[in-house]
């Protein structure tokens, strides 16, 4: 497991961050962070407070990355780029999560590197890291102020004749006891437009390929945007399934065999194909190892046989 419990005798009592910041080298946000996540303890109980007076015998639960060996598609002395497998998590979901990009990344670069934007689990392709803090905000501005150009590549459902601008407000869901879509399509939502562009159309699979080029960066925006367009992408399991469908997939109930026959396919055929970009006076761009434009089409007829 990445988290590890690791056990410190203390030779007279301190405050929770004086051992954090001058025993183990914390930033003093870090041991905020540590105490607020509940990791640190003492004889088995949760420090509450930074300023808690610890003694003896302090457990710390601590992230030990555990690699398998994913190397970048790219890197300098700033970022790295990795081609993201489907099914990999960007960041662990908790204590739990054997495995996510993280380990790849704290591994390799350390504890200050991080992801600096955001990738579904399902889906794969380019996602930036920064090397280092003073990186990491540069970066995450670029993506905030949309000056990284993002194409995906997608199988989605049904024929696509001509290129599309969808304009479609996209809410995050606030009540996701009774729909299980994390976003929705509505006024009261934040503006997102996101460009189509049919690659082919398989008549055979009533299905067609298409670039799509998101000029905003919306969580889910385009999955969602095609369902909106009734273009679901083939393998979705939430957007254009049954709630009760989407419930089945959250809980871990919708059997593989079942998914494919309701989405078409075991994974959400959606890739990260292309960044493009200015850093530093110098232009990037990025494309990923992967060819979805052939491997998308081979795994819809294989698991559709």
């Amino acid at each position: 497991m990445p988290y590890i419990s690791k056990d410190f005798i203390l030779d007279e009592p301190v405050k929770a961050w004086v051992f954090l910041v001058h025993q183990l080298g914390f930033s003093m946000r870090e041991a905020q962070r540590a105490i607020d996540r509940k990791q640190l303890l003492q004889e088995g109980e949760i420090v509450k407070r930074k300023s808690d007076i610890v003694s003896k015998t302090v457990t710390l639960l601590m992230y030990e990355p555990h690699p398998r060996g994913l190397q970048p598609i790219y890197e300098n002395e700033f970022f790295a780029v990795f081609d993201k497998p489907s099914g990999v998590l960007a960041h662990p979901r908790d204590r739990t999560t054997a495995y996510s990009l993280n380990d790849e990344i704290k591994y390799l670069y350390g504890k200050n590197a991080n992801i600096v934007h955001r990738l579904d689990k399902e889906t794969s392709g380019l996602l930036m890291v920064s090397k280092n803090k003073n990186e990491e905000s540069t970066l995450k501005k670029l993506f905030e102020e949309k000056r990284v150009q993002k194409e995906y590549i997608a199988l989605a459902k049904g024929e696509i004749k001509e290129p599309l601008i969808i304009k479609a407000p996209i809410l995050v869901n606030s009540n996701y006891d009774e729909i299980k879509l994390k976003v929705c399509i509505d006024a009261r939502g934040k503006d997102a437009v996101t460009k189509i562009i049919p690659i082919k159309y398989f008549e055979d699979l009533n299905a067609t390929l298409v670039r799509a080029v998101p000029k905003t960066g919306r969580q889910h925006q385009i999955r969602a945007h095609l369902f909106h367009v009734e273009h679901s992408i083939v393998g979705d399991p939430i957007y254009g399934q049954s709630a009760q469908a989407g419930a089945d997939y959250l809980d871990g109930k919708l059997s593989l065999e079942e998914r494919i026959r309701l989405c078409g396919a075991s994974r959400v055929l959606l890739h990260a194909q292309t960044l493009l970009f200015t850093y530093k006076d110098f232009e990037y761009n990025l494309n990923s190892n992967y060819n979805a434009i052939a491997e998308f089409e081979k795994i819809f007829r294989m698991e559709n046989r």
